[in-house]
């Protein structure tokens, strides 16, 4: 990555002076005398910021008046943060507010791990609102773009932006079962990224731990990867194993990176379960050969130690082939329950076992869909055998079936140490991997991981006040300006003039999270503003009623002068 992307701007003394004989202010807004991070990873400067329009005029000295002014006196300023792995897709639709994230200064969300809000197709649209949880909604829309949209029209604080997910295009061509596609289908799942990328999506994003994700095989990546690329995106993935096999997964996103052109990322880099905890140097290394060979590997992470995701990442994919409701109808056969609870118990499991990793004292149970489970909210599977009288793996399966859903947990393998290091990393981003969302109903009919209420606060608190593990400085470019390049954003991630104002005034003597395991939806304090597009969104530490989140367009987007897909990915400039 070339650091000349993030070298500090000759214009952050810019004076953008008020018009001589102009009666109007010349800001809509300006936010005077903090200590302006812009984003590129350089020394902070004591200046404002001026904003006109939905538009950065004026970083360092503005003078002039402003139509409204923010007193930035003893606290920091920063471009808005960059969540990489957002799963608001159902939550913003519920509120736009995203509260959870907002207090935290993020402004962009972005989506489309593995699984997307389109392309559907009526069986697909028939099936989501059929497996819904908490959040009900009708699906209006067909394609990606048109979801992205119906978050815009509806109303929403931050940006919104999202890959195309892997098996959403795989589901759409092949449904969800454990079959490989024919020449005709992969072009026609090809075509699927190439619609999708010249709406503006990102790039691919995969999940290759869950079905039917996992059944893609890597020429199959490959070949959307390669779409991806050329249409100037990128390719991001919840890799194949992130315990066991966690070296082997590294390789191959390597090679798909390396065959397709494509940059790749590394969703919520990991070593997880305590037997593979010492392998995180091992993948380090891997990660930063492939990057000296030229390519452009990079990561991001929850400042976490634990993960959360459902109990079908304790079982293997092969019962889940299908679908949900085949996943059930399996586990009701006695002979394939059999079969399953020995694999699950296996010292050597074919696939992905989280709950092995963490063992059934630390598996968390945390959201139900079925009323009559929510009580067992906060314990362990472990507390939940105990007491039906029954081994771990036979609650698991039960509850699965009890609840009509895949039933949210929280895994605990991960060791802290291994967690600090990473944050340190320089080519490290961060994702919450979890919902905006507000402690309210319906959100509070469920737990959730405290990393939605917690994650970039806690980055800026424990990490860089506390533990000073990096700078404040660099820890803002890894927020913004870091991730911006990477996704290939036009004129965000920094506070320079003709930017997109999406700015944060936060303190960072008292920026906090305060979300734990036990009481996880309780709000971050310590961001006093965020404004996206240049409107107040959060002020005061308070959320506004301004709504003006947009739909952020990858470098695709036939909407963009130049944009559109070209012939390979060395086309584009990465």
């Amino acid at each position: 990555m070339k650091r000349v992307l993030f070298a500090a701007t000759a214009g952050l003394a810019l004076a953008c002076a008020q018009p001589a004989g102009s009666a109007a202010p010349a800001y809509d807004l300006v936010i005077r005398g903090g200590e302006i991070y812009d984003g590129s990873g350089g020394p902070a400067l004591k200046g404002d910021v001026g904003v006109k329009g939905d538009r950065i005029v004026c970083v360092g000295s503005c003078p002039g008046a402003a139509a409204k002014t923010v007193d930035a006196r003893g606290k920091a300023v920063s471009p808005g943060f960059i969540n990489m792995l957002s799963w608001s897709t159902e939550s913003l639709i519920q509120d736009g507010r995203g509260l959870s994230e907002l207090k935290q200064g993020v402004t962009l969300q972005v989506m489309g791990e593995g699984d997307s809000m389109g392309p559907l197709n009526p069986e697909m649209k028939r099936l989501a609102v059929q497996r819904l949880g908490d959040i009900k909604y009708p699906i209006t829309w067909t394609t990606l773009d048109e979801y992205l949209r119906v978050l815009e029209t509806k109303g929403v604080s931050m940006n919104v932006a999202s890959f195309i997910g892997s098996a959403t295009a795989r589901i759409h061509v092949l449904g969800e079962g454990d079959v490989d596609p024919t020449p005709a289908q992969l072009a026609e799942m090809r075509a699927l990224v190439v619609r999708a990328m010249e709406d503006g999506a990102l790039g691919v994003g995969s999940s290759l731990i869950y079905a039917p994700g996992t059944f893609a095989e890597t020429d199959e990546l490959v070949a959307l990867v390669t779409e991806a690329g050329r249409c100037g995106g990128m390719y991001i993935s919840h890799m194949r194993s992130e315990g066991a096999r966690l070296l082997e997964a590294i390789d191959e996103l390597v090679e798909i990176s390396r065959r397709s052109g494509t940059p790749a990322e590394i969703y919520h880099l990991k070593a997880s379960g305590r037997v593979n905890w010492d392998k995180l140097d091992a993948a380090i290394r891997k990660i930063e050969a492939a990057r000296a060979s030229g390519l452009r590997i990079t990561t991001d992470m929850y400042t976490y130690p634990a993960s959360s995701t459902g109990l079908d990442a304790a079982m293997p994919t092969w019962v889940q082939a299908g679908g949900f409701e085949q996943w059930v109808a399996r586990l009701k056969d006695p002979a394939t329950r059999a079969k399953v609870i020995a694999e699950m118990r296996s010292g050597t499991p074919s696939f992905e076992n989280l709950q092995k990793g963490a063992g059934a004292e630390g598996t968390l149970l945390v959201g139900f869909k079925n009323p009559k489970l929510k009580p067992l909210t906060g314990k362990t599977l472990a507390q939940v055998a105990q007491d039906r009288g029954v081994s771990p793996e036979d609650a698991a399966i039960d509850l699965v079936i009890e609840d009509g859903s895949r039933v949210q947990v929280v895994y605990f393998s991960m060791l802290e140490a291994n967690v600090a290091r990473q944050v340190a990393l320089p080519y490290m981003s961060f994702g919450s991997d979890a919902e905006a969302q507000a402690p309210e109903p319906p959100f509070t009919l469920s737990s959730i991981h405290p990393r939605a209420y917690g994650n970039f606060a806690r980055l800026l608190a424990k990490y860089v006040r506390d533990e000073k593990r990096l700078t404040l400085s660099e820890a803002v470019r890894k927020l913004s300006a870091q991730p911006a390049h990477n996704l290939g954003l036009r004129d965000r991630g920094m506070l320079k003039a003709g930017y997109f104002a999406d700015v944060v005034v936060f303190d960072p003597a008292t920026i906090q999270d305060h979300a734990t395991f036990e009481k996880p939806q309780q709000l971050a304090t310590g961001v006093s503003e965020v404004v996206v597009n240049g409107q107040l969104a959060l002020e005061k530490g308070e959320a506004t009623a301004a709504r003006p989140g947009k739909v952020v367009r990858g470098r695709g987007w036939t909407g963009w002068a130049g944009g559109g897909c070209r012939k390979s990915a060395k086309d584009w400039t990465w």
